[in-house]
């Protein structure tokens, strides 16, 4: 969810160096090519594990009726052997919004991977290096010619280090991964969507002196003393959004992105929730995308759509075109639309040390500031992250 003035729209950026399924009835690949760019089927391997990453990804460009030659603000990065690295990889999706959302989209997801590809400690820290990546990354577009007053983008970033995979996250676009258990294909999400639909989010925003309401309750058709707005799935159409304290904006739908001069004064800000998953072998894929895919279909969907395919780019291309297809049927347009899809091909007990999920799940303090935290968040959307960057 992006501004007020409604879904933030991108630009296709990229930088490249087990049969998970079957033919589902029903689902076809996409076909509307107007605005779409779908990059080939492409693989790396990962020595260190001997194991295998086949990947895909699309953007399609959002249809406003308005505004026809409306830009994609979505953008999105992949970049293999990070630092020279056969065994370091970086998958990044990046939701634009605003005026400049594009700009902002494509700085981010050039600077930040640039950041981290040079930062000596990434392998010996790679929560640290993160969270200054952000942090550094935040700041240079405060610095550049880029206007990002009422503009910015959200960022989720999957890092795969040899069997170990870092997400770090600011917004509501979102990754999940697939985990085979028993017949079934379940979908796990590592990472939480950051809204004021999250009491701790909404806590930590309210002490920066936000207003939380919705457009109606802003515009005098709901008693604005209302705080509560039941939950995301059922209430998203009229989210509750942040403005600030005497005034009409900006009216962000998340509590964290990476830009947004005006909103980092009520609270928003561009410290990421990192969560850490080993890879076993239940683990089959993972998605990356933006909430163009998942403001109509829930993660569970998403996977499902993913695991009827043995090509990742048919599976991108059907989730595309059903999400596509929803967002007509509900709205009179479209979001643009991005998605990554990452096979993990190979692997087995033998290159691993265990055959669990293995999550973990620790603060890591940086600097001075409480607000220059990282917090670590289980890949579990009923189980919050642990905050301790409140402000």
């Amino acid at each position: 969810m992006g501004c007020a003035n409604g879904k933030c729209c991108s630009r296709d950026s990229s930088t490249s160096d087990e049969d998970s399924g079957h033919h589902q009835r029903g689902i076809r690949p996409y076909k509307n090519k107007d605005g779409l760019t779908q990059r080939s089927l492409e693989l790396v391997h990962v020595p260190s594990h001997n194991f295998t990453l086949q990947y895909s990804s699309l953007t399609q460009n959002g249809y406003y009726p308005d505004t026809t030659d409306r830009e994609n603000q979505d953008s999105f990065c992949i970049k293999t052997q990070i630092q020279g690295n056969p065994n370091v990889h970086f998958f990044g999706v990046f939701d634009g919004h605003g005026q400049y959302g594009a700009q902002c989209s494509n700085f981010v997801k050039d600077k930040l991977v640039e950041i981290l590809s040079s930062d000596p400690t990434l392998l010996d820290d790679p929560l640290k290096a993160f969270n200054s990546a952000f942090l550094a990354t935040n700041s240079e577009l405060r610095d550049s010619e880029i206007d990002d007053a009422l503009s910015g983008t959200t960022a989720i970033t999957v890092l795969v280090v040899g069997d170990t995979l870092y997400v770090a996250n600011v917004g509501d676009s979102r990754a999940v991964i697939a985990v085979k258990d028993g017949d079934r294909i379940l979908a796990e999400d590592l990472s939480v969507d950051q809204t004021p639909f999250r009491k701790d989010e909404y806590d930590r925003v309210k002490l920066f002196g936000a207003r939380v309401l919705s457009v109606d309750q802003v515009e005098g058709l709901k008693d604005p003393d209302i705080q509560h707005w039941g939950d995301e799935e059922s209430h998203g159409g009229d989210p509750p959004r942040l403005w600030v304290p005497n005034g009409m904006y900006p009216g962000t739908a998340f509590t964290r992105s990476v830009g947004d001069s005006t909103a980092e004064k009520i609270g928003v800000i561009a410290v990421p929730e990192i969560s850490i998953v080993r890879f076993t072998p239940s683990h089959l894929f993972f998605v990356v995308a933006s909430d163009g895919v998942f403001e109509f279909l829930s993660s569970q969907t998403v996977v499902n759509m993913a695991a009827a395919y043995k090509d990742p780019n048919d599976a991108c291309a059907a989730i595309a075109g059903d999400s596509y297809k929803r967002w007509l049927e509900l709205e009179n347009r479209t979001d643009d639309i991005t998605i990554i899809i990452v096979q993990i091909k190979g692997l087995s007990n033998s290159g691993v040390g265990t055959t669990d999920s293995e999550v973990h799940s620790r603060p890591c303090q940086i600097g001075g500031s409480m607000n220059q935290s990282t917090a670590i968040v289980p890949p579990l959307m009923h189980q919050r992250p642990l905050e301790s960057d409140m402000g």
